[in-house]
């Protein structure tokens, strides 16, 4: 996937250039990416591709040509420093007005399916509440938008759903800034407002000393939920993995298992951490050690699924022979013959239409138990009867607590 720059007529006269990222299908809602004080940036270039790759048309306005195009800054100490020159000189009601025209441009294209949503980091957190009270998008995703509070007085002309996140440790957004803005949308239902504790300003902007990568993954998940209700478009997840598992463990077809893939997923089975990252070491991952590697007889028994915006959670039972070495499970360890019945959970995030990343786990004191290598004895650790109980709620609880007999018919209030 690549962008490409596109032209925008100003309403004013004057054209100026915008970043376009389109999905893989062609056309898809459109989403505006306003821009910190650093220009077109190469973060704001690699939010675009993510952005498309979720399905939607992209467009960045270059919103700093009115005193210099093509400003394209990092994050060293110089380019702070002609960033907040520019910022300093920024014309936000002009800069409005020049989104205005962006979307007005986007919603023509003939990739755009009609609807149309903005979102901004700093600057562009303030540019997208701005955009979302003076124009027709129809929905506004605020990252730690700066000066936000200073025009409240625009919050009634907001009639599209918002999100806005903040950093609680935020200098240039602080605290009762953030308290006077959740006061003014106080019983609004179609603005939501999430803090994020710990954190400060940019924490979404990888490379930067601010950067939390828990924060970004939540807020992101936040503001495609939004996305998603607003614009579109929707996709089948539990048809995608289970398309997913298909390749994996009935046809054992790795180039097939990689196509339902994004270019740049990663598997991570956590009590072991074999997996891979990157399209190259899971491919070898998946070869070599863990599509051949699953014994005749595996099984997967459902238990529960449950599907977000860009996730779904799996619950299930993992059954199988313990009749050939099973890298990613047990590596190192020979055949026993045991069989095992283990619950095991998958938290699988996509990006669109394809998987991105796994995070499997299962309790590996149980497996281990289970094939003999480890005796339970004395610890707190179970075998079969785990799987057992997940099916069947009715079995005995805290078998493995010595005190347990000791509570009976002490009082509990």
């Amino acid at each position: 996937m690549s962008g490409s720059m596109i032209n925008i007529t100003a309403s004013d006269g004057g054209r100026f250039e915008a970043y376009m990222t389109i999905p893989a299908e062609g056309s898809g809602p459109g989403l505006i990416l306003l821009q910190e004080i650093f220009g077109i940036n190469q973060y704001l270039r690699d939010m675009a591709h993510i952005y498309a790759e979720e399905g939607y048309v992209v467009l960045v306005p270059d919103l700093f040509w009115r005193m210099q195009p093509g400003v394209n800054l990092g994050y060293n100490d110089e380019d702070f420093g002609q960033a907040f020159d520019y910022y300093q000189r920024f014309d936000v009601d002009q800069g409005i007005k020049d989104v205005a025209d962006t979307v007005r441009t986007l919603r023509e294209l003939s990739q755009c399916t009609g609807k149309v949503g903005a979102l901004g980091y700093c600057l562009g957190g303030n540019l997208a509440y701005l955009t979302a009270a003076r124009t027709d998008v129809d929905c506004s995703v605020s990252y730690y938008g700066v000066a936000i509070e200073n025009s409240l007085n625009e919050a009634e002309n907001i009639s599209c759903p918002m999100v806005m996140h903040f950093a609680n440790e935020d200098t240039f957004v602080p605290p009762e800034a953030v308290a006077k803005i959740r006061r003014k949308f106080e019983g609004n239902s179609s603005v939501e407002i999430y803090e994020y504790p710990g954190v400060s300003h940019a924490f979404a902007t990888p490379g930067r000393d601010s950067y939390c990568k828990p924060s970004t993954l939540m807020a992101y998940t936040r503001s495609l939920a939004l996305l998603r209700s607003a614009l579109g478009p929707t996709y089948d997840l539990s048809r995608l993995w289970d398309r997913h598992c298909e390749y994996e463990f009935a046809s054992r077809d790795v180039p097939a298992t990689m196509s339902t893939m994004v270019d740049d997923p990663y598997v991570n089975h956590i009590p072991t951490m074999t997996g891979g990252v990157g399209a190259d070491q899971l491919s070898r991952f998946y070869k070599h050690h863990f599509v051949d590697s699953n014994p005749a007889d595996t099984a997967l028994i459902p238990i529960s699924r449950t599907i977000g915006t860009d996730r779904l959670v799996d619950e299930m039972l993992f059954c199988f022979t313990h009749d050939c070495e099973i890298d990613w499970m047990l590596p190192g360890i020979e055949p026993t013959g045991k069989y095992v019945q283990i619950p095991l959970v998958a938290i699988v995030n996509f990006r669109g239409n394809k998987l991105c990343h796994e995070h499997i786990y299962w309790d590996q004191a149980s497996v281990l138990a289970q094939i003999g290598v480890l005796d339970p004895n004395g610890l707190p650790v179970a075998g079969r009867e785990t799987a057992e109980k997940l099916v069947d709620e009715t079995l005995p609880s805290n078998t493995l607590m010595e005190k347990w007999a000791s509570s009976e018919g002490k009082p509990i209030t």
